[in-house]
């Protein structure tokens, strides 16, 4: 009986070690970064829609397909390793041609880790922030300027974050110019040019910045989707969503740039599928984020004049409408004045970079339940989705020597576009 009772004791004491060993093992995996050794980016050319339909076949095999681009033209694919001879399959079948951009995409996350750590500690813009380090900066920024500067918050995450923005204004009566960053959780591009620019609006003193700051009511939202951002940070750097988790599929989150209420799922230009990178959302502002944003910037609009939402890449301006291409808004052409103006001041810099500029589902593809036509709908008449660097060498990972040079564009083409918008009488007093 007492060999019974041993024996009993120690299978017991065994189990138990096991299952504290696989616990162990599990929370170790979770505490792993995902990696992507030996993906690799193709740019993908078609020439017509049965064509670009085959190839989109393969984004919907999320585990060994992401699409990073897609234009009437050509698509970016990022393709796992283990999935390369059915990509080249694919390719056959639709008679297209691919050229790999990105060999390795684990190599050029690593670069920038190691540009980031090299990096001075300090705050500033040669290496990319996470969101901690963002909000001390901002609290600093709202103790060295208190009579220009007023911090708000719009609302609260799916996760509890609060979700912060600054507003400067040196003048009352000011036209207002709106500026939503980093609601694509990958983009770290986005809160670093809005950062830097926040930067240059209230220390610069160059008298065109000066004029360009103290003319306008600023208001800047550094980092919208706060839980997705923190999440490239912690676990995958090519996340893209929200973390909300869905109540009919084991996928997590869902695309914020869908999620408004304008033409929500309408013409194919989002998905009903949780796993998909461009998932609506089970309804329009399901998202806390999104559903903050929109109460927010609704309780204003008769404050702001220009909307902008920063986002990577392609290097392009996009003005509404996105779910179609067969309709455009009344000012169209005023906005493509607009839009002219921000690609020529960018091109005239020595860096002559290439913006090129469009309605989003003329020039990019159908998207509907975005923030600059929610914002165009709410009645903010000038209103782009600002695409920038690059157009496909590094993608989503633009290298940290890149921030400035991209900031120092974005405040040249603003700086323009603004201009434009005064000459057709947009920033008039509402």
């Amino acid at each position: 009986m007492r060999l019974h009772v041993l024996i009993a004791l120690l299978t017991s004491f065994a189990f138990s070690q096991g299952a504290s060993v696989a616990e162990e093992e599990i929370g170790k995996k979770q505490d792993e970064k995902v990696r992507y050794d030996h993906y690799a980016v193709y740019k993908v050319k078609y020439s017509n829609a049965i064509q670009r339909q085959l190839l989109l076949q393969l984004a919907k095999r999320h585990q060994s397909f992401s699409l990073w681009h897609d234009s009437p033209a050509e698509i970016h694919l990022m393709v796992s390793p283990h999935a390369v001879q059915e990509f080249k399959q694919q390719l056959n079948r639709a008679n297209a041609t691919a050229e790999m951009y990105i060999a390795n995409v684990q190599h050029i996350i690593d670069n920038e880790t190691d540009a980031n750590t090299k990096a001075a500690p300090t705050f500033g813009w040669t290496r990319y922030h996470n969101l901690a380090e963002i909000e001390a900066w901002l609290d600093e920024i709202l103790a060295t300027y208190p009579d220009v500067t007023e911090g708000f918050i719009i609302g609260k995450s799916y996760e509890g974050r609060n979700i912060r923005g600054l507003k400067i204004s040196y003048n009352a009566d000011n036209p207002g110019v709106f500026i939503e960053s980093n609601i694509h959780a990958r983009e770290w591009i986005t809160s670093a040019t809005a950062t830097w620019f926040i930067n240059q609006l209230l220390s610069s003193k160059d008298d065109l910045i000066r004029e360009l700051a103290e003319s306008h009511d600023w208001y800047i939202v550094p980092v919208l989707n706060v839980d997705g951002f923190v999440y490239t940070h912690e676990k995958d750097r090519l996340w893209r969503k929200t973390r909300q988790p869905s109540s009919t599929s084991s996928c997590i989150g869902v695309d914020p740039n869908r999620n408004y209420d304008v033409h929500w799922m309408e013409n194919g230009g989002a998905s009903d599928d949780p796993c998909a990178s461009d998932y609506a959302g089970p309804h329009p502002f399901s998202e806390p984020e999104i559903k903050a944003m929109s109460e927010y910037l609704g309780s204003i609009k008769d404050k702001v004049n220009v909307f902008l939402a920063f986002h990577s890449y392609s290097q392009l301006l996009l003005s509404p409408y996105g779910h179609t291409a067969e309709e455009f808004p009344d000012n169209f052409d005023d906005m493509m004045k607009v839009a002219k103006a921000y690609a020529d001041a960018v091109r005239a810099l020595p860096y002559g970079t290439v913006y090129d500029y469009g309605s989003s589902a003329d020039k990019l593809y159908t998207a509907s339940g975005s923030a600059n036509d929610w914002a165009y709908q709410e009645g903010i008449p000038i209103s782009y989705t600002v695409e920038f660097r690059d157009t496909g060498r590094f993608g989503f990972v633009l290298p940290p020597a890149f921030i400035i040079p991209n900031a120092e564009e974005t405040l040249i083409g603003i700086r323009a576009l603004l201009d434009e918008c005064k000459k057709l009488g947009y920033l008039d007093l509402k």
